[in-house]
């Protein structure tokens, strides 16, 4: 072996050691591990650091362009983690940054939730309000430039052009189902207040509640909403549907307090993992469901996963909501965004969790008590253009609350013998 090749070894088998001792130390911090567990976690066999540097040292001289040695360190650090799980992942510190903006619920941007589909990024919905809606975009919408870029699809690329100084201009260049030609946007970047939660009265006394993700205000919306459900149907609200569909999860903490709206007691969620803090169980607080026991009914499809996933199988195992709609993706795992000392962070899956009834849904997801055909027909609850009711525009809605007012009639007719709402359900 060259005395370059030893050298390169050296150093290589150096920068994985202090990654490793930098990476066991943020643990410590954030889960206090034992020293002893960091240690061993950070010892790497001589022939890995060989075998790595043998495959370093070949890129570098034989590869047909040459590599940047930071661009090929972080690559080589992003299929590590890659290759874990698909929930797990490095980040860089933009992508730290925009993760972080994503659970706070304000950012200075456009107001638009954008998500990979098909080969390229499009349009989830324009926030209600924002600049995005003023304009006029509308779902389905692709990005296909921004400024004049390409964005093909690179999501995280195309969220973070959007952002920018409040006041500052933006171009999008948009191909909309229907226009032969780009539509052109030009949008002024403003601060955004970003609300996961909307609610509207369906017909009197039953109500409709979306979440689209999990967010740090969402509990904290979700509440609010029903104040204002409850006032507008003179505090007589007598069933509600929890929209979850299309909703990828977030907070956990939002999941189980939104959970915890709809209980009076028991487990909502229960997590195993290696290390102590990745071992948890998370139980109703006794502050009472907000409801006072009126029908709940919750919308679920393939795209609701992670939090919402929680909320779902916590309200079908405790008997409290019936579901409808499709099997939910299964996401049964927690992550942990752990910062790093450089700026970055890593996404780690530390915890796989379990519904109350102790069962894990990785991979398998939760099966609706009405099971729908078909793909779901999702109408936009925020539209502020004229339309028909909700419940005619969406057939899970309408199914809901034809449910909702079968099982009020039931509920009525039961008398002092009460039965639960879980023996009510078909």
């Amino acid at each position: 072996m060259s005395s370059r090749s030893r050298t390169l070894i050296a150093l290589i088998a150096g920068a994985i050691f202090g990654f490793c001792g930098a990476l066991a130390s943020g643990a410590l911090a954030e889960r206090q591990a034992e020293p002893s567990h960091a240690a061993a976690a950070g010892t790497l066999p001589w022939e890995e650091a060989s075998l790595f540097a043998e495959v370093y040292e070949r890129i570098k001289r034989d590869y047909v362009e040459d590599v940047d040695d930071h661009v090929l360190m972080e690559r080589a650090v992003r299929g590590m983690v890659a290759a874990l799980d698909p929930h797990s992942a490095y980040l860089d510190s933009e992508e730290f940054e925009e993760i972080r903006l994503s659970t706070m619920g304000s950012y200075t941007g456009v107001g638009i939730e954008v998500v990979p589909d098909d080969g390229a990024v499009k349009v989830l919905r324009p926030i209600a309000g924002s600049p995005a809606q003023r304009a006029g975009l509308q779902r389905g919408d692709e990005i296909v430039k921004i400024d004049g870029v390409d964005i093909g699809a690179d999501l995280a690329g195309a969220t973070a052009r959007m952002r920018g100084a409040p006041g500052s201009s933006v171009q999008l260049s948009i191909r909309r189902k229907g226009s032969a030609a780009l539509l052109e946007f030009a949008l002024r970047r403003t601060q955004v207040e970003v609300s996961s939660v909307t609610a509207q009265t369906l017909e009197p006394g039953y109500g409709y509640l979306h979440i689209a993700s999990f967010t740090e205000t969402t509990a904290d919306d979700v509440s609010h909403a029903l104040l204002r459900l409850q006032r507008d149907n003179n505090h007589d609200l007598k069933g509600l549907i929890l929209d979850l569909r299309d909703n990828p999860g977030g907070v956990l903490e939002a999941g189980v307090a939104v959970a915890d709206d709809f209980l009076d007691e028991g487990v909502i969620v229960s997590a195993d993992g290696r290390t102590p803090e990745a071992r948890f169980r998370m139980d109703a607080t006794h502050h009472g469901d907000l409801l006072h026991g009126a029908p709940l009914v919750v919308l679920v499809d393939g795209g609701t996963a992670s939090a919402s996933e929680i909320v779902a199988g916590a309200l079908k195992d405790h008997g409290r909501a019936l579901l409808i709609g499709r099997k939910t993706y299964g996401k049964g795992s927690v992550q942990t965004v752990m910062p790093l000392a450089h700026g970055g962070a890593l996404k780690l899956t530390t915890s796989r969790y379990f519904t109350p009834s102790g069962a894990s849904i990785q991979g398998i997801g939760i099966v609706p008590d009405i099971l729908e055909n078909g793909p779901a027909e999702l109408a936009d609850p925020d539209s502020g253009e004229v339309k028909a009711p909700l419940a005619l525009r969406d057939p899970d809605v309408h199914a809901g609350l034809a449910s909702l007012k079968s099982r009020a009639v039931v509920a009525a007719r039961s008398g002092p013998d009460g039965l639960s709402a879980r023996a009510l359900v078909p």
